[in-house]
């Protein structure tokens, strides 16, 4: 027995999209596929694609399932390794949440002060920007550029927007730990910086020198600078600050 790709969609909760994704880039051939041209799948695509899910729901990045998928990792051992990486999640999220939480007892005695801290907090600051726009502010890394118009195009403009308030509350989350005094190089920071760069790295790999040199165009590109002064001043500098240590530290 197999099952169309739009039951799979269906029963699974993932859209149609991410399973051809998964196709794509050799994660979960389907069995067949159709005269049609329709993905098809059986009962063993079925079991690998909820490996997968759980792996994902563990917060594990796409390459990193793969190898673990094709590695046959002994499941106790992988396991134990994605537990230390639920705790660490763990750690960073109670990290933020105190900063956030922080951030406005501080924004609040600040106003009865008359001197408030200005942190911007907009629902999207990239609304209005289209795709191509975002892919132009690229322009320095072509190959990064490439992929994201890839992924792009197959997108609605619904999973547009959410990508970009996410990539909004991103900045508003590092600006939280800026202004609770939080340096670039301190821990709940290079968490927040390490999600980041997983992140990036589904999309592509990411060298050590390429990432410092997206870090050092959060100030020298022009856009990228006023989205994050936007947030809050300085925010650019502390952004590349951060990304500098991050790759010293954990990438070099």
């Amino acid at each position: 027995m197999d099952w169309p790709i739009a039951e799979v969609a269906r029963m699974s909760g993932v859209t149609a999209r991410t399973l051809r994704h998964y196709d794509e880039v050799g994660l979960l051939p389907p069995a067949r596929i159709g005269a049609n041209g329709h993905r098809y799948y059986e009962e063993h695509q079925l079991l690998r694609l909820q490996q997968i899910l759980v792996l994902r729901a563990l917060g594990v990045g796409l390459p990193e399932v793969g190898r673990i998928l094709t590695e046959q990792v002994d499941e106790v051992d992988a396991l134990r390794g994605h537990h230390l990486r639920l705790l660490a999640e763990r750690d960073r999220l109670d990290a933020l949440a105190g900063s956030v939480s922080r951030t406005i007892a501080e924004l609040e005695q600040s106003r009865k002060d008359g001197n408030p801290v200005t942190i911007n907090r907009p629902e999207n600051l990239f609304e209005g920007i289209q795709p191509s726009q975002y892919q132009q502010s690229l322009r320095d890394f072509p190959g990064h550029a490439e992929e994201v118009a890839r992924r792009v195009a197959a997108m609605t403009p619904q999973d547009i927007e959410a990508g970009q308030r996410e990539r909004t509350m991103q900045m508003i989350l590092l600006a939280d730990l800026m202004a609770v005094g939080h340096p670039a190089d301190a821990a709940p920071v290079q968490a927040q910086i390490d999600a980041q760069y997983q992140a990036m790295t589904e999309l592509r790999p990411v060298s050590v020198e390429e990432y410092r040199a997206i870090g050092r165009s959060c100030v020298d590109n022009s856009a990228w600078r006023s989205a994050y002064e936007a947030i809050a001043p300085g925010l650019a500098a502390y952004q590349r600050d951060a990304i500098e240590a991050y790759a010293t530290t954990r990438l070099s």
